[in-house]
Protein backbone atom coordinates (compact mmCIF):
# COMPACT_ATOMS: atom_id res chain seq x y z
CA UNK A 1 0.00 0.00 0.00
CA UNK A 2 2.94 2.33 0.85
CA UNK A 3 4.76 1.60 -2.27
CA UNK A 4 1.62 2.07 -4.42
CA UNK A 5 1.02 5.59 -2.68
CA UNK A 6 4.39 6.63 -3.48
CA UNK A 7 4.33 5.37 -7.03
CA UNK A 8 1.17 7.37 -7.52
CA UNK A 9 2.69 10.37 -5.64
CA UNK A 10 5.81 10.50 -7.71
CA UNK A 11 3.49 9.82 -10.52
CA UNK A 12 1.66 12.90 -10.57
CA UNK A 13 4.61 15.13 -9.50
CA UNK A 14 6.23 14.24 -12.49
CA UNK A 15 3.20 15.03 -14.20
CA UNK A 16 2.76 18.02 -12.53
CA UNK A 17 6.21 19.06 -13.48
CA UNK A 18 5.98 18.02 -17.08
CA UNK A 19 3.00 20.64 -17.12
CA UNK A 20 4.45 23.16 -15.74
CA UNK A 21 7.78 22.78 -17.98
CA UNK A 22 5.59 22.34 -20.85
CA UNK A 23 3.73 25.80 -19.69
CA UNK A 24 6.86 27.51 -19.99
CA UNK A 25 8.54 26.55 -22.77
CA UNK A 26 5.06 27.85 -24.64
CA UNK A 27 5.39 30.75 -22.58
CA UNK A 28 8.79 31.31 -23.55
CA UNK A 29 8.14 31.01 -27.10
CA UNK A 30 5.10 33.19 -27.22
CA UNK A 31 7.44 36.18 -25.54
CA UNK A 32 9.88 34.85 -28.24
CA UNK A 33 7.44 35.12 -30.94
CA UNK A 34 5.80 38.58 -29.51
CA UNK A 35 9.73 40.09 -29.54
CA UNK A 36 10.27 39.37 -32.63
CA UNK A 37 6.65 40.77 -34.11
CA UNK A 38 7.39 43.89 -32.45
CA UNK A 39 10.85 43.93 -33.95
CA UNK A 40 9.36 43.44 -37.44
CA UNK A 41 6.63 46.11 -36.68
CA UNK A 42 9.20 48.65 -36.19
CA UNK A 43 11.43 47.73 -38.67
CA UNK A 44 8.93 48.40 -41.30
CA UNK A 45 7.31 51.51 -40.01
CA UNK A 46 11.02 52.98 -39.22
CA UNK A 47 11.59 52.07 -42.59
CA UNK A 48 8.39 53.71 -43.89
CA UNK A 49 7.90 56.81 -41.63
CA UNK A 50 11.01 57.28 -40.22
CA UNK A 51 12.24 57.02 -36.21
CA UNK A 52 10.75 60.29 -35.01
CA UNK A 53 7.50 59.83 -37.02
CA UNK A 54 6.96 56.28 -35.44
CA UNK A 55 4.93 55.83 -31.47
CA UNK A 56 5.05 52.93 -29.88
CA UNK A 57 1.05 53.10 -30.71
CA UNK A 58 2.34 53.00 -33.98
CA UNK A 59 4.30 49.53 -33.26
CA UNK A 60 1.45 48.33 -31.00
CA UNK A 61 -1.17 48.80 -34.10
CA UNK A 62 1.33 46.76 -36.67
CA UNK A 63 2.45 44.11 -34.03
CA UNK A 64 -1.27 43.14 -33.61
CA UNK A 65 -0.62 43.66 -29.96
CA UNK A 66 -3.22 44.46 -27.17
CA UNK A 67 -1.26 47.17 -24.75
CA UNK A 68 1.65 48.87 -25.18
CA UNK A 69 2.29 47.36 -21.88
CA UNK A 70 3.31 44.16 -23.64
CA UNK A 71 5.84 46.42 -25.42
CA UNK A 72 7.50 47.63 -22.36
CA UNK A 73 8.01 44.45 -20.58
CA UNK A 74 9.65 43.30 -23.67
CA UNK A 75 12.07 46.64 -24.59
CA UNK A 76 10.82 49.59 -22.26
CA UNK A 77 11.89 51.95 -24.98
CA UNK A 78 11.17 52.60 -28.55
CA UNK A 79 14.69 53.87 -28.57
CA UNK A 80 15.71 49.99 -26.57
CA UNK A 81 13.76 48.43 -29.84
CA UNK A 82 15.95 50.32 -32.34
CA UNK A 83 18.83 49.31 -30.57
CA UNK A 84 17.87 45.34 -30.76
CA UNK A 85 16.74 46.30 -34.37
CA UNK A 86 20.41 47.65 -35.04
CA UNK A 87 22.43 44.91 -33.21
CA UNK A 88 20.57 42.06 -34.83
CA UNK A 89 20.94 43.35 -38.28
CA UNK A 90 24.86 43.63 -37.61
CA UNK A 91 24.93 40.63 -35.90
CA UNK A 92 23.42 38.64 -38.61
CA UNK A 93 25.44 40.38 -41.32
CA UNK A 94 28.80 39.58 -39.32
CA UNK A 95 27.26 35.94 -39.18
CA UNK A 96 26.32 35.83 -43.23
CA UNK A 97 30.10 37.02 -43.64
CA UNK A 98 31.79 34.51 -41.69
CA UNK A 99 30.01 31.85 -43.77
CA UNK A 100 31.41 33.77 -46.93
CA UNK A 101 34.41 33.43 -46.09
CA UNK A 102 34.34 29.63 -45.27
CA UNK A 103 33.03 28.59 -48.38
CA UNK A 104 34.89 30.92 -50.91
CA UNK A 105 38.98 30.73 -50.93
CA UNK A 106 39.71 34.24 -52.67
CA UNK A 107 39.10 37.76 -51.86
CA UNK A 108 37.56 38.38 -55.09
CA UNK A 109 35.17 35.04 -54.20
CA UNK A 110 34.57 36.48 -51.41
CA UNK A 111 33.69 39.90 -51.85
CA UNK A 112 32.02 39.01 -55.06
CA UNK A 113 29.51 36.37 -52.10
CA UNK A 114 29.14 39.44 -50.05
CA UNK A 115 27.94 42.03 -52.80
CA UNK A 116 25.56 39.52 -53.62
CA UNK A 117 24.37 38.60 -50.20
CA UNK A 118 23.62 42.91 -50.42
CA UNK A 119 21.92 42.95 -53.60
CA UNK A 120 19.85 40.05 -52.23
CA UNK A 121 18.80 41.44 -49.49
CA UNK A 122 18.38 44.84 -51.14
CA UNK A 123 15.44 42.76 -53.49
CA UNK A 124 14.53 40.69 -50.13
CA UNK A 125 14.63 42.83 -47.34
CA UNK A 126 14.59 46.33 -48.78
CA UNK A 127 13.37 47.66 -44.79
CA UNK A 128 16.66 46.05 -43.06
CA UNK A 129 18.81 47.87 -45.55
CA UNK A 130 17.10 51.21 -45.33
CA UNK A 131 17.96 50.85 -41.74
CA UNK A 132 21.11 49.93 -42.27
CA UNK A 133 22.95 51.94 -45.13
CA UNK A 134 19.99 55.19 -45.23
CA UNK A 135 18.47 54.88 -41.33
CA UNK A 136 20.82 57.87 -39.71
CA UNK A 137 20.84 56.06 -36.90
CA UNK A 138 23.40 58.31 -34.39
CA UNK A 139 20.53 60.83 -34.37
CA UNK A 140 18.46 58.57 -31.93
CA UNK A 141 21.06 56.04 -30.63
CA UNK A 142 23.87 58.11 -30.01
CA UNK A 143 25.94 55.20 -28.11
CA UNK A 144 25.34 53.23 -31.28
CA UNK A 145 28.68 51.92 -33.05
CA UNK A 146 28.77 53.48 -36.72
CA UNK A 147 28.58 50.89 -39.44
CA UNK A 148 32.63 51.46 -40.46
CA UNK A 149 33.43 50.52 -37.33
CA UNK A 150 31.07 46.86 -36.78
CA UNK A 151 31.94 42.92 -36.97
CA UNK A 152 31.28 42.64 -40.33
CA UNK A 153 32.80 45.96 -41.89
CA UNK A 154 36.06 44.39 -40.19
CA UNK A 155 36.06 41.05 -41.66
CA UNK A 156 35.45 42.58 -44.60
CA UNK A 157 38.72 44.92 -44.66
CA UNK A 158 40.70 41.72 -43.50
CA UNK A 159 39.45 40.45 -46.70
CA UNK A 160 40.49 43.25 -48.52
CA UNK A 161 44.00 42.84 -46.81
CA UNK A 162 44.20 39.45 -47.54
CA UNK A 163 43.42 39.89 -51.29
CA UNK A 164 46.59 42.75 -50.85
CA UNK A 165 48.54 40.21 -49.44
CA UNK A 166 47.83 37.52 -52.17
CA UNK A 167 48.10 39.64 -55.11
CA UNK A 168 44.92 39.89 -55.83
CA UNK A 169 44.30 43.55 -54.79
CA UNK A 170 46.23 46.17 -55.75
CA UNK A 171 48.73 47.72 -52.84
CA UNK A 172 47.11 50.41 -51.19
CA UNK A 173 45.67 51.48 -47.58
CA UNK A 174 42.96 48.55 -46.73
CA UNK A 175 40.47 51.13 -45.31
CA UNK A 176 40.78 53.12 -48.40
CA UNK A 177 40.18 49.93 -50.64
CA UNK A 178 36.97 49.23 -48.95
CA UNK A 179 36.13 53.15 -49.42
CA UNK A 180 36.48 52.62 -52.79
CA UNK A 181 34.95 49.45 -53.49
CA UNK A 182 31.34 49.65 -51.15
CA UNK A 183 31.19 53.08 -51.80
CA UNK A 184 30.36 52.33 -55.23
CA UNK A 185 28.25 49.17 -54.32
CA UNK A 186 26.34 51.08 -51.33
CA UNK A 187 25.60 53.94 -53.62
CA UNK A 188 24.20 52.04 -55.70
CA UNK A 189 21.95 50.13 -53.51
CA UNK A 190 21.12 53.82 -52.02
CA UNK A 191 20.06 54.89 -55.05
CA UNK A 192 17.90 51.87 -55.66
CA UNK A 193 16.14 51.91 -52.54
CA UNK A 194 15.18 55.66 -52.66
CA UNK A 195 13.71 54.88 -55.74
CA UNK A 196 16.44 56.61 -58.28
CA UNK A 197 16.86 53.84 -59.82
CA UNK A 198 13.49 51.95 -60.88
CA UNK A 199 14.52 48.53 -62.07
CA UNK A 200 15.25 45.22 -59.94
CA UNK A 201 18.12 45.63 -58.20
CA UNK A 202 19.26 42.46 -59.85
CA UNK A 203 19.54 44.58 -62.98
CA UNK A 204 22.50 47.07 -61.49
CA UNK A 205 24.26 43.91 -59.98
CA UNK A 206 27.22 43.17 -62.94
CA UNK A 207 27.54 46.45 -63.43
CA UNK A 208 28.54 47.54 -59.76
CA UNK A 209 30.12 44.62 -59.26
CA UNK A 210 32.48 45.20 -62.07
CA UNK A 211 32.46 49.20 -61.26
CA UNK A 212 33.83 48.60 -58.04
CA UNK A 213 36.28 45.67 -58.56
CA UNK A 214 38.10 47.56 -61.11
CA UNK A 215 38.62 50.44 -58.16
CA UNK A 216 40.92 47.87 -56.92
CA UNK A 217 41.86 45.34 -58.60
CA UNK A 218 45.68 45.03 -58.92
CA UNK A 219 46.28 45.29 -62.96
Amino acid sequence: MGLDYHSHTNTAIDTLLKKNMDQEIEDIQQKLEVHDEILLAALQLFAKNGYFNTSLIDIKDAAGINTIGIIHKQFKTKQAIAAKLYENIHNSLSHSVDEIKLKNENSSEQLRAIVDLFFKLTEDAPDVMRFLLITKVSEFIPEAQALCDSAAVKKIIRIIDEGISTGEIRSMSSQLAYAHFFGIIENTLRLKLTGFLDKKAEFYQAQAWLAAWNAIVKK
